[in-house]
C-alpha cells in the first residue's frame, strides 16, 4: 500500500492500515453515473450518504474542487440549533437537530456534537417582544424554547456583563437546551467515509466547468474530464450562481464573505453559545480551548476567502462589551467562507426548471445547523424527483408566486 502523511489518515479517519477509498482522486471516464453531486461539503455529502443509505442508490459521484473538509464546511463557526421562527423553517431545522442527536453512532465517527445550549440575548424592549414571540412559536411547533429574564440569564452565563448600567443592558434571552455545537470539518469527514462505504465515489480536485444538456442534463464537463450522469444535483456553498449560469438559469442569490475568529486556548470559561443581535456577535468555547466569535456578513457581494478588518474590529468590541474578561485574551487566527442568500433570507432546495438538475443553496448564515437535514430532505427530493414536504415550500418558484418564508432576521443573530 502507497504511503501517506499521518495528517492525511486522520483527515480522512483512517488508520495506516486501513484500505484507502476508492475513488477520492481519479475518475473513471466509462462510467455513467445515476447520480452526480457538484460540491463536497456538508450538505453534498450528507445527499450522497442518505441517496446511499434511504434509497439504495449508490452509484454516486462527489464531485470536489478543492479537497474534502477544506471549503466552507471547514470555515463556520460550529452553531447547531433549530429556533427559527418560521413553520417551514422551523421543521427543518428540527429534522435536522433530530438527526444531529445520534449522528456520530451513524457515522461511527466523533463529530463532538456538544448539547450545551444556546442562549439569543435581548437587549431593548422590542427585542424581548420579538423573543417571546419566537419562543412561543417554537413551543407550538414542537421545538424546545424556554424565555429568560435577566436574573435567569446571569446565573446561567456568570461572566456576562448583565449589569443595569451597561452599555447594553440584558433584559433576557431565549433558550434552547438541545443546541449547541460539533466540529464542521469532521462532519464533512465523517459523511465522506459513511457515503465511500456505501459505495460513493467522492471524487476530489476535480471542479465542474460546465453542464452539458440535450433536452435534460445528461452531465457535466470537469477540469478533469466529462462525467455522464441521469440527474445532477448542485450543492455549492458561495458559488450557486455561478453553477447555475452554467445550465442558464439565473437564480435569487447573492455570495458574501462570512468572518470569524478565535482565540488563543484557555481552561473551559463558557459552557454555552451566548449570540446577540443588537450587539452582533456570538461566542462560544471550543474543545480545545479556543473562544470561537463571529459576527455578520461582509456587505460587499465577493467570492473571495477573506473580509474587512472593520468586520473584525466590531466583532472584538462586541465580544469584549457583553465579556470584558475577553479583553485579556490574544486573538489566534481569522477566517472567511463565502455564504449565498436568497432575498428571504431562506434557502432553494428543489428541482429546477431543466429536467434532471436540482439545486440545494441560498443557506445563508444558516447552512452548517442544517447541514444533515438538508442532505436528507435533498436526497429524497433528488430519488423521487419531487420534494420531501419538510422541503416543498423552499422551490424556486416561491420567487415568481411571491409565498416567502422571509426568515430574516427573525432568529436571533440568523447564524
Amino acid at each position: 500500500m502507497k504511503k501517506y502523511s499521518v495528517f492525511s489518515l486522520i483527515r480522512q479517519g483512517l488508520r495506516r492500515d486501513a484500505e484507502w477509498p476508492r475513488a477520492w482522486r481519479n475518475p473513471d471516464p466509462k462510467k455513467t453515473y445515476d447520480v452526480v453531486l457538484v460540491g463536497g461539503g456538508g450538505h453534498g455529502l450528507a445527499t450522497a450518504y442518505y441517496l446511499a443509505k434511504e434509497h439504495g442508490i449508490t452509484n454516486v459521484a462527489v464531485l470536489e474542487k478543492g479537497w474534502i473538509g477544506t471549503g466552507s464546511v471547514g470555515r463556520n463557526t460550529t452553531i447547531v440549533r433549530s429556533n427559527y421562527l418560521r413553520d417551514e423553517t422551523g421543521h427543518l431545522y428540527e429534522k435536522s437537530m433530530q438527526l444531529w442527536q445520534n449522528l456520530s453512532q451513524e457515522l461511527n465517527y466523533n463529530l463532538m456534537y456538544s448539547k450545551r445550549g444556546v442562549v439569543s440575548l435581548g437587549h431593548t424592549l422590542q427585542e424581548m417582544r420579538d423573543i417571546a414571540r419566537r419562543v412561543n412559536a417554537n413551543r407550538l411547533n414542537g421545538i424546545d424554547a424556554e424565555l429568560l429574564d435577566t436574573e435567569q440569564v446571569k446565573k446561567l452565563v456568570p461572566m456576562l456583563n448583565a449589569s443595569a448600567d451597561s452599555r447594553y443592558p440584558v433584559l433576557g434571552a431565549s433558550y434552547q437546551r438541545r443546541g449547541g455545537t460539533a466540529r464542521h470539518d469532521a462532519v464533512a469527514w465523517g459523511y465522506a467515509r459513511a457515503a465511500d462505504s456505501l459505495g460513493v465515489d467522492i471524487i476530489q480536485n476535480c471542479e465542474v466547468t460546465g453542464i452539458r444538456q440535450n433536452g435534460r442534463v445528461v452531465g457535466v464537463d470537469t477540469s478533469r474530464g466529462a462525467i455522464d450522469a441521469g440527474r445532477v444535483g448542485v450543492v455549492v456553498a458561495g458559488n450557486s450562481s455561478v453553477l447555475a449560469k452554467m445550465a442558464d438559469l439565473r437564480l435569487p442569490i447573492e455570495s458574501h464573505p462570512l468572518q470569524a475568529l478565535v482565540s488563543e486556548p484557555v481552561k473551559p470559561v463558557l459552557d454555552q453559545v451566548v449570540m446577540s443581535n443588537m450587539v452582533h456577535m456570538y461566542v462560544s468555547q471550543s474543545q480545545k480551548g479556543e473562544l470561537v466569535a463571529g459576527a455578520g456578513i461582509d456587505s460587499y457581494n465577493g467570492y473571495g476567502m477573506r473580509g474587512s478588518v472593520s468586520i473584525i474590529q466590531g466583532l472584538m468590541a462586541a465580544t469584549v462589551e457583553l465579556f470584558p474578561m475577553f479583553s485579556r485574551l490574544r486573538m489566534m487566527r481569522a477566517w472567511a467562507g463565502i455564504v449565498d442568500i436568497c432575498p428571504d433570507a431562506s434557502p432553494i432546495v428543489g428541482k429546477m426548471p431543466v429536467d434532471g438538475l436540482y439545486f440545494n443553496c441560498g443557506w445563508g448564515t444558516g447552512g452548517f445547523k442544517a447541514t444533515p437535514g438538508s442532505g436528507w430532505v435533498f436526497a429524497h427530493t433528488i430519488a423521487n424527483d419531487r420534494p420531501h414536504p419538510l422541503n416543498e415550500a423552499f422551490s424556486l418558484d416561491r420567487f415568481t408566486t411571491g409565498h416567502l418564508i422571509d426568515e430574516h432576521g427573525a432568529a436571533a443573530v440568523a447564524h
